[in-house]
């Protein structure tokens, strides 16, 4: 299996790959694989001809320190969970230098407004972090098609867009949310969790569930007090956010409209590990 930690290597393997116009399948993470990750790599095997994944713990995308220094890192592990897929997957596993060159900031993105709801009123410069790397990621690897699940809907609303600002060719592909078999949305922090709050945090998809429930008779608000009252009753949580918003905008449903998507989002803290979900409510 071919592992890349230079760019300039990597872009001598690519070259001829580009030149032949090569359906290039691109994965990008920050590592600590699961399920989910792995559903995005087979998706990609099945539409490409050449599939890439990078593992990179991207420092600009974290506004809370501690949390960047307690990411989970399982580089030797990743590469053999990739392995039980294909020998073929082109991995690549920069430096922090070798992708900042020594500048680790963010540039600064417009993305119409989706940046400022949810994630990014309450992780600030989080998505000129991820707009940074993502972008720098596209450019590097210059994928046909690139795999984003669908838990972080936001993110994968805003590199659609990011795509189509910059006018960079790539097809941006949303996969479905993996899930453990007590419905917790798979994600690298729950690596972070103790059996015990795992079961816990079962919590969330099945507030979630109800609140698809409940949203085909009740208010946006009402569904919103349903749910905070619901983790008022269990002190371990502390709930961040919780919205409900057109799919296509992220703005809040203030009043709900015939034919218009609308998502329910959420942010929960259970002893400091910050979880987050969402649920199709159409």
């Amino acid at each position: 299996m071919l592992i890349f930690n230079k760019q300039s290597d990597l872009k001598a393997y690519m070259l001829p790959f580009w030149t032949d116009q090569t359906s290039i399948g691109f994965v990008p993470t920050m590592g600590a694989l699961h399920e989910g990750h792995l559903s995005l790599l087979r998706k990609a095997l099945q539409e490409n001809k050449l599939v890439m994944i990078s593992i990179f713990v991207n420092p600009t995308q974290f506004n809370n320190p501690e949390d960047l220094e307690n990411y989970p890192r399982t580089l030797d592990r990743d590469v053999q969970k990739i392995a039980t897929l294909s020998d073929k997957v082109v991995i690549y596993a920069p430096t922090v230098d070798d992708i900042y060159n020594g500048k680790t900031v963010s540039q600064s993105f417009n993305y119409d407004g989706l940046e400022h709801q949810m994630e990014g009123k309450h992780r600030p410069g989080h998505f000129d972090g991820v707009g940074t790397i993502v972008k720098r990621l596209f450019e590097i690897v210059q994928p046909k098609n690139a795999y984003f699940g669908e838990k972080d809907f936001q993110q994968l609303q805003i590199i659609k867009k990011l795509a189509q600002k910059y006018n960079i060719p790539v097809n941006v592909v949303g996969c479905p949310i993996h899930r453990e078999k007590n419905g917790l949305a798979m994600s690298s922090r729950n690596e972070r969790l103790s059996e015990a709050e795992k079961e816990e945090s079962a919590l969330i998809f099945k507030t979630l569930t109800t609140a698809k429930k409940i949203f085909g008779t009740k208010s946006a608000n009402e569904v919103s007090d349903f749910v905070k009252k619901t983790f008022e009753m269990h002190p371990q949580f502390s709930l961040e956010y919780f919205q409900i918003a057109d799919e296509a905008t992220l703005k809040p449903c203030l009043r709900r409209v015939k034919n218009k998507k609308y998502r329910a989002f959420i942010a929960v803290f259970i002893n400091n590990i910050r979880l987050i979900d969402t649920i199709s409510l159409n």
